[in-house]
């Protein structure tokens, strides 16, 4: 008699991030100290617009209001067919993150010149995750270098080609 196995498990798919939109600005205008990414609470009338590509985020930021995250200044513009349903287009929400990280946030918000940006939003499966940059504002000098640096990579590829 011959034994009968169970089939190998197949690996999870593990999807790679598919971007809605990108805030470009956030890593030339900051000094970014690190990296954030939470989950963001939305209605389902917003998920459609996201879908449709229509949100806005430039000048998002995320502040801590009563030991929550919350990101105010994204734009996503109201769904054409939903009707009474639908959403207010710049309204605060909120941000799914760990209290460790609240916390953590909320002391490093505190300090003086400090600040949290929205730097893209992405698909991660069916879920909206936001990428957070917290730093510090970049000087004019800083913009400069940070350009001139850019662009000698860019020569040296060029020349290696």
């Amino acid at each position: 008699m011959t034994q009968h196995r169970p089939p190998a498990a197949q690996p999870a798919k593990t999807e790679a991030p598919r971007p809605i939109a990108t805030n470009k600005k956030a890593f030339h205008d900051l000094a970014v100290e690190y990296t954030l990414e939470a989950g963001v609470v939305l209605v389902g009338s917003e998920v459609k617009s996201l879908r449709a590509g229509h949100c806005l985020v430039q000048g998002a930021h995320v502040r801590v209001v009563d030991g929550q995250a919350q990101l105010f200044g994204l734009t996503i513009r109201e769904y054409a067919w939903a009707h009474q349903f639908n959403h207010e287009a710049a309204r605060p929400r909120r941000l799914l993150l760990h209290k460790r990280e609240i916390e953590r946030l909320g002391r490093d918000l505190q300090a003086k010149g400090t600040t949290a940006v929205l730097a893209r939003l992405v698909w991660v499966g069916s879920r909206v995750k936001a990428e957070i940059a917290i730093g510090t504002g970049k000087k004019a000098h800083d913009k400069r270098d940070a350009i001139k640096e850019r662009e000698s990579k860019r020569d040296i590829a060029r020349a290696i080609r």
